[in-house]
Protein backbone atom coordinates (compact mmCIF):
# COMPACT_ATOMS: atom_id res chain seq x y z
CA UNK A 1 0.00 0.00 0.00
CA UNK A 2 1.30 3.39 -0.58
CA UNK A 3 1.55 6.06 2.15
CA UNK A 4 -0.90 9.13 1.34
CA UNK A 5 -1.42 11.13 4.52
CA UNK A 6 -4.45 12.49 4.81
CA UNK A 7 -6.14 12.37 8.17
CA UNK A 8 -4.94 13.21 11.95
CA UNK A 9 -6.26 11.64 14.70
CA UNK A 10 -4.97 13.58 18.21
CA UNK A 11 -6.35 13.75 21.65
CA UNK A 12 -6.06 15.92 25.03
CA UNK A 13 -2.53 14.49 25.14
CA UNK A 14 -1.24 16.30 21.39
CA UNK A 15 -4.19 18.68 20.63
CA UNK A 16 -3.99 20.48 17.21
CA UNK A 17 -2.82 24.35 17.98
CA UNK A 18 -4.20 25.49 14.02
CA UNK A 19 -6.44 23.18 12.01
CA UNK A 20 -5.77 26.05 9.33
CA UNK A 21 -2.14 24.96 9.09
CA UNK A 22 -3.56 21.08 9.07
CA UNK A 23 -5.42 22.28 6.04
CA UNK A 24 -3.05 23.72 4.48
CA UNK A 25 -0.26 20.68 4.71
CA UNK A 26 -2.80 18.83 2.65
CA UNK A 27 -4.85 17.00 5.13
CA UNK A 28 -8.17 16.75 5.25
CA UNK A 29 -9.97 15.57 8.14
CA UNK A 30 -9.19 15.05 12.10
CA UNK A 31 -10.78 12.08 14.56
CA UNK A 32 -10.74 13.08 18.18
CA UNK A 33 -10.52 10.78 21.47
CA UNK A 34 -14.16 11.73 22.95
CA UNK A 35 -14.11 9.19 25.80
CA UNK A 36 -12.45 6.26 27.13
CA UNK A 37 -14.36 3.61 29.05
CA UNK A 38 -17.75 3.81 31.39
CA UNK A 39 -16.38 7.97 32.69
CA UNK A 40 -13.94 9.78 31.35
CA UNK A 41 -14.30 12.16 28.64
CA UNK A 42 -11.68 13.97 27.01
CA UNK A 43 -11.88 18.19 27.96
CA UNK A 44 -10.62 19.34 24.88
CA UNK A 45 -12.64 17.71 22.80
CA UNK A 46 -15.66 20.49 22.21
CA UNK A 47 -13.07 23.29 21.60
CA UNK A 48 -11.19 20.71 19.41
CA UNK A 49 -14.36 20.09 17.07
CA UNK A 50 -14.86 24.20 17.05
CA UNK A 51 -11.61 24.72 15.91
CA UNK A 52 -11.58 21.54 12.96
CA UNK A 53 -15.12 22.36 11.79
CA UNK A 54 -14.01 26.10 11.49
CA UNK A 55 -11.15 25.02 9.51
CA UNK A 56 -13.26 22.82 6.93
CA UNK A 57 -11.95 19.86 8.00
CA UNK A 58 -14.00 16.40 8.58
CA UNK A 59 -14.32 15.84 12.06
CA UNK A 60 -14.98 12.48 13.91
CA UNK A 61 -14.75 10.83 17.08
CA UNK A 62 -13.76 7.52 18.83
CA UNK A 63 -14.05 6.09 21.81
CA UNK A 64 -11.47 4.26 23.92
CA UNK A 65 -12.68 0.71 25.05
CA UNK A 66 -11.85 -1.18 28.12
CA UNK A 67 -13.10 -3.76 30.25
CA UNK A 68 -15.39 -1.69 32.24
CA UNK A 69 -19.47 -2.27 31.74
CA UNK A 70 -20.14 -2.19 28.13
CA UNK A 71 -23.48 -0.50 28.52
CA UNK A 72 -21.64 2.35 30.87
CA UNK A 73 -19.27 2.63 27.69
CA UNK A 74 -22.26 2.75 25.43
CA UNK A 75 -24.03 5.51 27.64
CA UNK A 76 -20.79 7.47 28.37
CA UNK A 77 -20.04 8.14 24.37
CA UNK A 78 -23.74 8.62 23.57
CA UNK A 79 -23.83 11.14 26.16
CA UNK A 80 -20.97 12.80 25.19
CA UNK A 81 -20.08 12.78 22.15
CA UNK A 82 -23.57 11.77 20.22
CA UNK A 83 -22.37 11.92 16.42
CA UNK A 84 -23.68 14.16 14.27
CA UNK A 85 -25.23 12.57 10.75
CA UNK A 86 -22.06 13.87 8.93
CA UNK A 87 -19.42 12.95 11.59
CA UNK A 88 -17.31 9.91 11.81
CA UNK A 89 -17.92 7.86 14.62
CA UNK A 90 -15.19 4.80 15.73
CA UNK A 91 -14.83 1.93 18.44
CA UNK A 92 -10.72 2.11 19.31
CA UNK A 93 -10.60 -1.29 20.13
CA UNK A 94 -6.79 -2.18 21.06
CA UNK A 95 -4.82 -3.74 23.75
CA UNK A 96 -4.82 -2.19 26.92
CA UNK A 97 -3.83 -4.62 29.32
CA UNK A 98 -5.91 -6.73 31.57
CA UNK A 99 -8.65 -4.02 31.09
CA UNK A 100 -8.78 -4.71 27.37
CA UNK A 101 -12.81 -4.79 25.67
CA UNK A 102 -13.93 -7.96 25.04
CA UNK A 103 -14.83 -9.52 21.25
CA UNK A 104 -18.35 -9.50 22.45
CA UNK A 105 -18.44 -6.04 24.39
CA UNK A 106 -16.94 -4.82 21.01
CA UNK A 107 -20.14 -6.27 19.22
CA UNK A 108 -22.71 -4.98 21.92
CA UNK A 109 -20.86 -1.54 22.15
CA UNK A 110 -20.92 -1.13 17.60
CA UNK A 111 -24.85 -2.70 17.89
CA UNK A 112 -25.57 0.13 20.67
CA UNK A 113 -24.11 3.08 19.25
CA UNK A 114 -25.35 2.03 15.56
CA UNK A 115 -28.95 1.30 16.71
CA UNK A 116 -28.92 4.90 19.13
CA UNK A 117 -28.13 6.64 15.87
CA UNK A 118 -30.17 4.93 13.61
CA UNK A 119 -26.72 4.49 11.24
CA UNK A 120 -26.48 0.26 11.04
CA UNK A 121 -23.44 -0.89 9.22
CA UNK A 122 -21.16 2.82 9.92
CA UNK A 123 -19.40 2.19 12.95
CA UNK A 124 -15.47 2.60 12.30
CA UNK A 125 -13.18 -0.08 13.70
CA UNK A 126 -9.80 0.75 14.94
CA UNK A 127 -7.78 -2.01 15.45
CA UNK A 128 -4.25 -3.87 14.99
CA UNK A 129 -3.14 -6.72 16.64
CA UNK A 130 -6.18 -7.22 18.64
CA UNK A 131 -8.46 -8.03 16.43
CA UNK A 132 -6.07 -9.99 14.77
CA UNK A 133 -5.84 -12.17 18.08
CA UNK A 134 -9.73 -12.18 18.53
CA UNK A 135 -10.83 -12.94 15.03
CA UNK A 136 -8.07 -15.70 14.36
CA UNK A 137 -7.99 -16.96 10.71
CA UNK A 138 -12.25 -16.22 10.78
CA UNK A 139 -13.89 -14.29 8.48
CA UNK A 140 -16.39 -12.72 10.55
CA UNK A 141 -18.74 -10.84 8.42
CA UNK A 142 -20.22 -8.44 11.33
CA UNK A 143 -16.49 -7.14 11.78
CA UNK A 144 -15.35 -7.31 8.37
CA UNK A 145 -19.02 -5.72 7.41
CA UNK A 146 -17.66 -2.19 8.65
CA UNK A 147 -14.75 -0.24 7.33
CA UNK A 148 -11.35 -0.92 9.08
CA UNK A 149 -9.17 1.35 10.41
CA UNK A 150 -5.74 -0.37 10.94
CA UNK A 151 -3.12 0.48 13.10
CA UNK A 152 0.60 -1.43 12.28
CA UNK A 153 3.35 1.01 11.66
CA UNK A 154 5.13 -0.75 8.93
CA UNK A 155 5.66 -0.31 5.40
CA UNK A 156 3.81 -3.53 4.36
CA UNK A 157 0.80 -4.08 6.84
CA UNK A 158 -1.60 -6.70 7.12
CA UNK A 159 -4.84 -7.05 8.37
CA UNK A 160 -7.28 -9.77 9.58
CA UNK A 161 -9.18 -11.44 7.02
CA UNK A 162 -12.30 -10.09 7.79
CA UNK A 163 -11.48 -7.14 5.97
CA UNK A 164 -10.47 -7.31 2.13
CA UNK A 165 -8.38 -3.90 2.95
CA UNK A 166 -8.27 -1.33 5.63
CA UNK A 167 -9.90 1.81 4.69
CA UNK A 168 -7.63 3.78 6.85
CA UNK A 169 -3.95 2.95 7.60
CA UNK A 170 -2.56 4.77 10.80
CA UNK A 171 1.27 3.93 9.59
CA UNK A 172 2.86 6.20 12.21
CA UNK A 173 2.43 7.19 15.76
CA UNK A 174 4.47 10.50 15.29
CA UNK A 175 7.87 8.22 16.46
CA UNK A 176 7.59 4.68 14.93
CA UNK A 177 6.97 3.84 11.28
CA UNK A 178 7.50 5.24 7.93
CA UNK A 179 7.78 9.18 7.41
CA UNK A 180 6.33 11.44 7.93
CA UNK A 181 5.79 11.84 11.67
CA UNK A 182 5.03 15.23 12.21
CA UNK A 183 2.06 17.38 11.24
CA UNK A 184 2.15 21.61 10.57
CA UNK A 185 0.36 22.42 13.29
CA UNK A 186 0.27 19.67 15.23
CA UNK A 187 3.95 18.14 15.51
CA UNK A 188 4.39 14.56 16.01
CA UNK A 189 0.94 12.88 16.35
CA UNK A 190 -0.77 9.92 15.00
CA UNK A 191 -0.93 9.97 10.74
CA UNK A 192 -3.03 8.01 8.42
CA UNK A 193 -2.95 7.16 5.16
CA UNK A 194 -6.31 6.95 2.92
CA UNK A 195 -5.87 5.39 -0.76
CA UNK A 196 -8.51 7.34 -2.70
CA UNK A 197 -8.61 11.15 -3.49
CA UNK A 198 -9.81 13.71 -0.98
CA UNK A 199 -13.04 13.94 -2.71
CA UNK A 200 -13.68 10.65 -2.39
CA UNK A 201 -12.73 10.40 1.10
CA UNK A 202 -15.53 13.47 2.37
CA UNK A 203 -18.05 11.27 0.07
CA UNK A 204 -17.75 8.39 2.39
CA UNK A 205 -16.27 10.22 5.58
CA UNK A 206 -19.74 9.47 7.62
CA UNK A 207 -20.80 6.70 6.59
CA UNK A 208 -18.92 4.46 4.02
CA UNK A 209 -20.62 5.01 1.44
CA UNK A 210 -20.02 7.89 -1.28
CA UNK A 211 -23.38 7.16 -3.41
CA UNK A 212 -25.06 9.92 -4.17
CA UNK A 213 -27.02 11.34 -1.56
CA UNK A 214 -30.86 10.79 -2.18
CA UNK A 215 -32.75 14.25 -3.50
CA UNK A 216 -34.95 16.40 -1.59
CA UNK A 217 -38.75 15.98 -1.61
CA UNK A 218 -40.35 18.16 -3.66
CA UNK A 219 -41.32 21.48 -1.78
CA UNK A 220 -45.17 21.61 -1.05
CA UNK A 221 -47.33 23.71 -3.26
CA UNK A 222 -47.29 27.53 -2.24
CA UNK A 223 -50.96 28.51 -1.86
CA UNK A 224 -51.89 32.05 -4.19
CA UNK A 225 -53.87 34.86 -2.06
CA UNK A 226 -55.88 36.54 -4.36
CA UNK A 227 -56.34 40.50 -2.40
CA UNK A 228 -59.93 41.75 -3.64
CA UNK A 229 -61.15 45.38 -2.39
CA UNK A 230 -64.74 46.45 -2.78
CA UNK A 231 -66.40 50.01 -1.79
CA UNK A 232 -69.59 49.48 -1.29
CA UNK A 233 -71.63 52.40 0.10
CA UNK A 234 -72.88 51.99 3.48
CA UNK A 235 -76.15 49.29 3.56
CA UNK A 236 -75.32 47.54 0.95
CA UNK A 237 -74.78 43.64 1.55
CA UNK A 238 -71.50 42.63 -0.71
CA UNK A 239 -71.68 38.87 -1.53
CA UNK A 240 -68.11 37.35 -2.33
CA UNK A 241 -68.23 33.65 -3.88
CA UNK A 242 -64.53 31.92 -4.73
CA UNK A 243 -64.24 30.07 -7.98
CA UNK A 244 -61.90 26.81 -7.69
CA UNK A 245 -60.38 27.23 -11.24
CA UNK A 246 -59.24 23.46 -12.03
CA UNK A 247 -55.95 23.40 -13.70
CA UNK A 248 -55.51 25.05 -17.03
CA UNK A 249 -58.79 26.04 -16.80
CA UNK A 250 -59.35 29.65 -16.75
CA UNK A 251 -61.99 32.68 -16.40
CA UNK A 252 -62.52 33.08 -19.92
CA UNK A 253 -63.53 29.60 -20.04
CA UNK A 254 -65.92 29.90 -17.35
CA UNK A 255 -67.73 32.62 -18.63
CA UNK A 256 -68.01 31.18 -21.75
CA UNK A 257 -69.21 28.05 -20.22
CA UNK A 258 -71.74 30.23 -17.90
CA UNK A 259 -72.93 31.67 -20.84
CA UNK A 260 -74.30 28.35 -22.91
CA UNK A 261 -76.08 27.41 -19.93
CA UNK A 262 -78.05 30.59 -20.06
CA UNK A 263 -78.67 29.79 -23.83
Amino acid sequence: MDIKPAVVDLSHWDPAFSYDDVLADGYSGCIYKATEGGNYTDPTYVGQQHATKAAGLLWGSYHFADGSSVSAQIDNFMNFACPDPDELFCLDWEDNGGDTMSMDDARTWITGVEQQLGRPGECVIYSGNTAKEALGDNVDSFFGGRRLWLCQYSTTPTWQRSWSEPWLWQFTDGQSGPSPHSVNGVGHCDINSYQESAEQLAAEWASGSSGPSPAPPPPPPSRQVVEVLIAAPAGITVKVRQLKLGLGRSLHDIRKSRQKEGQ
